[in-house]
């Protein structure tokens, strides 16, 4: 049965700072986006509620609408009606029936007023909803030309760095292979609670790189040893030794280069 090969611990680190050398590089170039992706989101999203409220607006104004021509047609049979009982005064044979059918005329009078006025009312409303669904277009309209703009800003920026990202995406999993999955679950989760995206750094000056807190004598001759995984009680991040950093820059120019 074949054996594993087992890498050493300075083969681990080399292989780390190598990876955090490709990840701070993708790092930079998404930076100098700046917060165009996030703006470009915002739009987009702000744009689909003002279109989904607009397309409520539309429904309510097609509901009424809808109500103003249920109203027209209680009207219209109501006139009918009245032009029937008139009709059939003119035929009746006693005061009783008269009344009668003057009630019934009253009642659609009242019916053709109720209706008019509910058709007003209807009308006010569509011109508020009109009025307001105005607003709203334009306001979507101006903010579809700006994320238009946006866009076309980030497509830019983009375009000009997508290749070297491509490429760099690849070497990122290329290297990411090499690391056991415990250890670049660790660099991983180290990097996300990072401000600066660092997992992997090397001393200045005896402390840990954009860290105040010294290393003491020993640890910095461990940490040159290259015999263990040591991790900086203060910030967290995996501390290798200078002329790892060195070396590994060095050597990462040309694998970075294209």
């Amino acid at each position: 049965m074949a054996k594993t090969t087992e890498i050493s611990v300075e083969e681990k680190l080399r292989a780390l700072y190598d990876l955090q050398i490709i990840d701070s590089r993708l790092d930079e170039i998404r930076n100098t986006r700046g917060e165009l992706p996030i703006e470009v989101e915002d739009l987009e999203i702000e744009i689909e509620g003002l279109e989904k409220r607009a397309e409520k607006f539309h429904a309510d104004i097609k509901e009424q609408n809808d109500q103003i021509n249920t109203k027209n047609e209680v009207i219209n049979h109501a006139k009918a009606l009245i032009e029937k009982y008139k009709s059939q005064q003119d035929n009746v044979r006693n005061n009783k029936e008269f009344e009668a059918l003057g009630k019934e005329i009253e009642y659609q009078d009242l019916e053709i007023q109720l209706s008019d006025k509910r058709i007003k009312e209807y009308g006010v409303k569509i011109a508020h909803k009109n009025e307001t669904l105005n607003e709203l277009n334009t306001k979507i309209e101006d903010l579809k030309n700006h994320l238009k703009f946006k866009k076309e800003e980030l497509e830019d920026l983009v375009s000009e760095t997508q290749k070297e990202e491509d490429y760099l995406i690849e070497k990122s999993k290329e290297f990411a292979a090499k690391i056991d999955e415990r250890l670049l679950a660790s660099y991983n989760r180290i990097r996300a609670n990072s401000t600066t995206g660092l997992a992997v750094v090397g001393l200045e000056r005896g402390a840990p790189k954009g860290s105040f807190f010294t290393i003491p004598p020993q640890k910095q001759m461990e940490i040159a040893q290259r015999k263990k995984i040591i991790i900086d009680e203060h910030s967290g991040k995996i501390l290798v030794d200078d002329e790892l950093v060195i070396e590994e820059t060095e050597r990462m120019k040309n694998v970075i280069k294209f």
